[in-house]
């Protein structure tokens, strides 16, 4: 018997049905239960809650949602060999669990949520974390159709996610993440608890969308993020002339010197300087 449960053990599931780690998907699975229970109690309380899940492989988080308590579960999974292990699942937790065979990166939930909001959890491929991420963040309109996200990233990412400026890690994602949601690294998970090992520690991270985030234009801000941190060791009176704009007026607009460099402004100045860029981009359309 497990720690959460009375089906067979993870690995004997992996046994049963050939579920070995594809590389191609991104695959490392978690298999203690322990720590799969450590990651849905940090998305609870669970009752009552609507959990979207993605890339459940052989359940191991998915068992810990439904066995804590959440109410439904709508597990994604792209990998057909891992259908039979969730339809166990099921079984077990009747009425409580919906599987859905689809990518992640092309499938929305939301005309499933009824408008209930849901929670996503997930232990994310490696291959196509960020890339959902930036598509959960980027939802319009907002907020979006989570409350909150926790989710496991390679620590590198993870520190992308959370930095402030200042800080090494500080990025586009950071800007991007930080101006939407509240983002904490909740704790760190050990390559010797997945199986393939990775190379890596993972993190645990939770994002909580902001319900007013500092109003600017979404693409402007990446925009403005992506010319000043794509030459992040130039002057943002240089970085920013990519956008074919005044880039001292820009950088007036978030009151700081053009002279700085990318790291040392806040999100609040990107946010301003994304403003600003609209303003200007209104008085001449043709600048795109």
């Amino acid at each position: 018997m497990s720690a959460i449960d009375d089906l067979p053990p993870l690995r004997d599931v992996i046994r049963e049905h050939a579920l070995s780690a594809r590389k191609s998907l991104g695959q490392n699975f978690l298999l203690d239960l322990n720590l799969t229970a450590r990651i849905a109690r940090a998305a609870g309380p669970l009752e009552d809650a609507t959990i979207v899940e993605v890339g459940p492989g052989p359940g191991g988080l998915t068992r810990a949602l439904l066995a804590l308590g959440a109410r439904r579960v709508i597990a994604v999974e792209r990998d057909q060999r891992a259908l039979p292990a969730l339809e166990a699942i099921s079984k077990r937790y009747p009425g409580r669990l919906q599987i859905v065979c689809a990518d992640a990166q092309t499938f929305d939930p939301a005309p499933m949520l009824g408008g209930i909001k849901a929670r996503i959890v997930a232990n994310l491929p490696y291959n196509v974390a960020t890339a959902l991420l930036v598509d959960w963040l980027s939802i319009e309109p907002w907020p979006p159709w989570y409350d909150m996200m926790v989710l496991m990233f390679q620590r590198e990412v993870a520190e992308r996610i959370v930095a402030r400026e200042k800080e090494e890690a500080y990025g586009r994602l950071a800007v991007l993440a930080n101006w939407r949601t509240e983002t904490k690294i909740l704790f760190d998970i050990s390559p010797s608890a997945f199986v393939p090992q990775p190379k890596v520690t993972s993190s645990v991270v939770r994002l909580i969308p902001r319900l007013a985030p500092q109003p600017c234009d979404r693409r402007a801000l990446e925009q403005v993020a992506a010319a000043a941190f794509g030459q992040r060791r130039k002057m943002l009176r240089q970085s920013l002339k990519s956008l074919a704009v005044d880039a001292t007026r820009l950088a007036a607009a978030a009151d700081v010197d053009p002279t700085r460099r990318a790291e040392t402004i806040p999100v609040s100045g990107f946010v301003a300087m994304a403003r600003e860029l609209t303003d200007i981009r209104k008085t001449k359309p043709n600048i795109t």
